[in-house]
């Protein structure tokens, strides 16, 4: 049987939560909502076939890169940065522009056995990357309210790979008719167009790279 004194701290700890979120972290959760229409919407594809969908998840992309945007902008506006909401962010970026563009691209033609290994190494340069910048943050920032520069490029860099995928649906060239065809290489295919991918993560981890932020 359990004990009756507990429910009151149990309670109290689920209104805290409640009382931890912000404004801010209404507009981080509509980013992880559209990334998850957009892997939803990729699955959808690949068993329809219907350009539409596949569009229209890539059309999500961008709107994630909004709320992302904005979320941040109002957290400053407001003064309620906190810990809750930056681990709120980093998980949404995961899912918006780690995740979901690599289902697109999956969903596209690029899933020789060579792509998929490319494409699990961008999600987890993504993770690592966010891992990162989390834990360095307060350093690079050297007590202003915002970190100056960026180490490696930001994960929402990922759009334009799914401009390009979403150009590429738009013109047909999906499937077997992938741009830059497929190369078989020892026991699996490789579709060149996932090396842009494989550049991206990389980019992303680079310590060398700083990229000022506005």
């Amino acid at each position: 049987m359990s004990d009756p004194r507990q429910a009151p701290t149990r309670s109290s700890r689920h209104f805290s939560m409640i009382r931890g979120f912000h404004l801010a972290d209404a507009f981080t959760l509509g980013n992880a909502a559209c990334g998850v229409g957009a892997v939803f919407l990729a699955m959808a594809y690949v068993a329809s076939q219907s350009i539409t969908q596949f569009l229209w998840a890539a059309a999500l992309a961008p709107a994630a890169f909004v709320f992302d945007v904005f979320d941040g902008r109002i957290a400053r506006w407001r003064q309620t940065h906190s810990a809750l909401g930056r681990e709120l962010d980093s998980l949404a970026d995961v899912i918006s522009f780690g995740v979901a563009p690599a289902s697109l691209a999956f969903a596209a033609g690029l899933d020789g056995g060579w792509d998929c290994l490319i494409l699990i190494y961008f999600v987890c340069c993504g993770v690592s990357r966010l891992a990162r910048y989390n834990v360095t943050a307060e350093s690079l920032s050297e007590g202003a309210d915002k970190v100056k520069y960026f180490e490696g490029t930001p994960i929402p860099t990922s759009v334009a790979l799914v401009g390009v995928l979403a150009y590429a649906a738009w013109q047909g060239h999906v499937g077997t008719a992938i741009w830059g065809g497929a190369w078989t290489l020892g026991p699996w295919m490789l579709h060149p167009l996932t090396l842009l991918f494989g550049l991206s993560g990389t980019l992303m981890i680079s310590k060398t790279l700083h990229i000022p932020k506005f």
